[in-house]
């Protein structure tokens, strides 16, 4: 508990630092992207930190709506903070996973109790050593192969809307019976698709994945949306925090602008 504190701690202060170098470094599209904040962001951090006494620093949250966009000029000693950041992170990311990996090798080994699924545990740990792995990338300015990279995502991200849907599923109240038929629907769909998006990868030749992809990002979005608004307005019987629903609904507008990027090549 103490160890997850402290890294929580060292985290907030590393994402204030990074909201005050990126303000009006950024541009406009990512900050309207929803997968910084999105219009339940604030309201989902203050209920489920009154729900579980958790302190979240919603000031941080309040403090990204108010990031100004790219207006087409750079400090000089941008790339030099930015280099500084990226070490941070790096460094930072490394106790993370370390500690992710201990929790879950406990859970496990039954030497550990927690109400999350070790899926769910393994999942946020492959996010975690995906970040680090691209902010490796960025500090050794590796030439990347696009096409590769973007499959290699693809296959990532359909993993992990594909589980999402599955954990939905799974903290849905047994009556909530046509929310948990959606999600299920959405964890096979996304399932397929992982699979096509390996092919795609094994064979690096285009395909029609992308385009189903990008099809079902926009319909899981639409429903990651709704349900996290139904547990704000305590309409949808469940054992999810708003918050958790607010963070899937970001990823899956990450993963939406990451498909629309390539898409216009």
């Amino acid at each position: 508990i103490d160890r997850a504190a402290e890294l929580k701690k060292a985290f907030e202060e590393f994402l204030s630092d990074v909201i005050v170098v990126s303000n009006g470094v950024v541009s406009e599209e990512f900050l309207q992207s929803g997968q910084v904040v999105t219009q339940f962001t604030l309201e989902a951090e203050k209920t489920s930190g009154l729900y579980t006494g958790i302190a979240i620093p919603t000031e941080i949250t309040k403090a990204e709506t108010q990031i100004a966009p790219n207006m087409g000029r750079f400090e000089p000693a941008l790339e030099r903070r930015v280099y500084m950041l990226n070490r941070r992170a790096i460094t930072l990311t490394g106790d993370i996973i370390q500690f992710k990996s201990a929790v879950l090798n406990e859970v496990l080994c039954c030497k550990l109790f927690t109400v999350n699924y070790p899926l769910l545990i393994d999942h946020i740990l492959r996010e975690a050593k995906l970040y680090q792995r691209f902010i490796i990338k960025l500090q050794g300015r590796e030439v990347i192969n696009i096409q590769r990279e973007f499959f290699e995502q693809e296959e990532f991200w359909n993993r992990i809307m594909a589980e999402h849907a599955k954990f939905i599923r799974g903290l849905l109240d047994p009556c909530e019976e046509e929310l948990i038929k959606t999600a299920n629907q959405f964890g096979n769909e996304f399932d397929q698709l992982t699979a096509q998006a390996k092919e795609a990868m094994d064979r690096t030749i285009p395909n029609d994945v992308t385009e189903e992809s990008l099809q079902a990002v926009k319909g899981i979005r639409n429903f990651k949306a709704q349900a996290t608004e139904g547990l704000l307005d305590c309409k949808i019987r469940s054992i999810i925090l708003p918050l958790l629903g607010d963070h899937t609904l970001r990823e899956a507008n990450h993963y939406l602008r990451l498909l629309q990027i390539y898409k216009r090549g």
